[in-house]
């Protein structure tokens, strides 16, 4: 079937106070959830060379245009966010999947070592992760930048593979951001249904020290897990967190490696049917899209 990436118009926006974000949701932080796979997608994402390798997008389907991942050349307009710099790191790259010796690649991440990058899921007919972050993050882009902020792309799909883990963190830390967010879609088993959003675990090791921004990051989380649930309507994660739509991890690179406030989000389980039907739903989407933002919105004005 072909899946419509085209968005819908944007609105500004939403802020909410913090009481009414953090209602929607209960907002306790979780610990680390059991049987996890150690992919820096999230908690069951294939690694490479699974089912998520040789996926193909659906026949007769235009890919998504393409910009720049650098800063927009465009004024901004005036507004909440002005002087405020968001980068925004769309989980893997489409190209990933053809790429599988340079992704598999160690890399250091401060308390060990990992593969450079993933090729990340896909729903059972073919819509890749790598393509629904692409979309979110493009729709998340256009809602911020209407809101005044300065937003940057860890990657558009302008590179064969990657940007590896270590270089995702480095872009943020670079940019000096006032908030980093990863996007993802989770692998997991049919009737695990919810997002959730990865919070950096504290660590000190090697490159890693996220003291710094552990309290922050949580703070941006729980505010993003707010309003994701109440713009989206989706409930926070039946199978990690413990149904607060929070998990914490020491295991992930572009979270150890942060020296500004970052998150990750799995926005749903691509591999669970109920779940799948939103995810390749463009209205939703969009939804996903403003309920980010909203959570974005909220933690810089708070």
């Amino acid at each position: 079937m072909p899946y419509d990436d085209s968005p819908p118009p944007t609105r500004r926006a939403r802020p909410l106070s913090v009481a009414a974000a953090l209602a929607a949701v209960s907002l306790t932080a979780a610990g680390c959830g059991g049987g996890q796979e150690p992919g820096e997608a999230g908690a069951a994402s294939p690694r490479p060379g699974g089912d998520a390798a040789t996926s193909t997008a659906p026949t007769g389907e235009q890919p998504e245009p393409t910009a720049s991942a650098s800063p927009s050349a465009k004024p901004l307009p005036k507004g909440p966010l002005t002087g405020r710099t968001v980068v925004i790191d769309p989980g893997h790259n489409p190209g990933n999947r053809d790429h599988t010796r340079e992704i598999n690649r160690q890399v250091d991440i401060g308390t060990g070592r990992k593969e450079c990058d993933t090729t990340g899921t896909a729903t059972n007919d073919g819509y890749a992760e790598a393509r629904f972050t692409l979309d979110v993050s493009h729709r998340l882009r256009a809602l911020l930048e209407a809101e005044g902020a300065r937003v940057r792309l860890t990657h558009d799909a302008d590179r064969p593979f990657g940007p590896c883990i270590d270089e995702r963190a480095r872009i943020g830390n670079e940019a000096k951001a006032d908030a980093v967010v990863s996007v993802h879609a989770d692998g997991s088993a049919v009737g695990n249904r919810g997002f959730h959003v990865i919070l950096p675990a504290g660590v000190k090791g090697g490159g890693a020290d996220t003291s710094k921004i552990v309290k922050s990051s949580a703070d941006l989380g729980a505010r993003i897990a707010g309003h994701f649930a109440r713009t989206t309507g989706s409930a926070p994660s039946n199978y990690i967190g413990g149904n607060t739509g929070l998990n914490t991890r020491d295991d992930l690179g572009g979270l150890n490696l942060s020296t500004v406030p970052k998150v990750f989000v799995e926005c749903g389980n691509m591999r669970d049917p109920k779940d799948a039907a939103l995810l390749t739903s463009a209205s939703w989407r969009q939804k996903a899209a403003q309920g980010l933002a909203d959570g974005i919105t909220s933690y810089l004005k708070g």
